[in-house]
């Protein structure tokens, strides 16, 4: 099972620590930030799974970044706070948030919701996704244009279910790699340069004037809403 990739944002150093070895010890790939500069920055750029968000950080709350990404992203987001009143609890899910946990806490309680929001994440992934025109399924690796087939092989499929389910998220060339192969190993990320070309191909021939996956100079590639 390909490892799943944690966002940490806590200024508390003692707190970090214990989340990262916990998170680690379970196999998830673990990056931390420190402060609420630079994670919208770092969401738009690298894989995430999940993040675990402070509400009260250095230079941007917990609340702001939740609400910023949720303008371009359905990535699994739990709100970390010491605050336990029911209105900031309700603010916390208004502006997003799929799960909220109140310090202090157990590791071992986070690592159980990291793993059930998870679990509702990839349980939802055979869900029917409308989007742009486009009719997205999952669990029959189908995917059509205004009822119009689109013919993808399995990897082409993936790519684009991970640009669709992502709208206007940029991705690395790096990043869509490591999403879609379970093993890269002699795999060149300019074969997803390729699987993109086949892609638009297929696509423009069911519509011509549809063009729906952007190159970001520079950077890789995204879905555009």
């Amino acid at each position: 099972m390909d490892k799943k990739n944690i966002l940490i944002v806590e200024d508390e150093a003692n707190i970090a620590e214990v989340l990262i070895a916990y998170c680690e010890n379970e196999g998830f790939r673990v990056t931390h930030l420190s402060s609420g500069q630079g994670v919208v920055e770092y969401v738009k750029e690298n894989s995430v799974d999940l993040m675990l968000l402070d509400l009260m950080l250095p230079h941007v709350d917990g609340l702001s970044i939740c609400k910023e990404i949720r303008s371009f992203s359905q990535l699994a987001i739990i709100m970390v706070t010491a605050k336990h009143e029911e209105i900031d609890r309700l603010l916390g899910l208004e502006f997003g948030a799929d799960d909220y946990i109140c310090k202090p806490f157990s590791p071992r309680e986070v690592v159980a919701r990291i793993k059930a929001v998870l679990r509702r994440f990839n349980g939802a992934s055979n869900t029917v996704i409308k989007q742009s025109g486009f009719t997205l399924e999952p669990d029959k690796y189908k995917l059509s244009f205004k009822d119009e087939l689109v013919e993808l092989t399995p990897i082409e499929f993936k790519i684009f279910e991970l640009l669709l389910t992502n709208v206007e998220r940029v991705f690395t060339r790096d990043n869509i790699l490591n999403r879609v192969y379970s093993d890269t190993t002699g795999i060149s990320d300019r074969n997803i340069d390729t699987h993109i070309k086949n892609i638009r191909k297929k696509i423009n021939i069911v519509c011509e004037e549809s063009s729906p996956i952007a190159s970001v100079y520079g950077v890789g590639y995204k879905f555009k809403g």
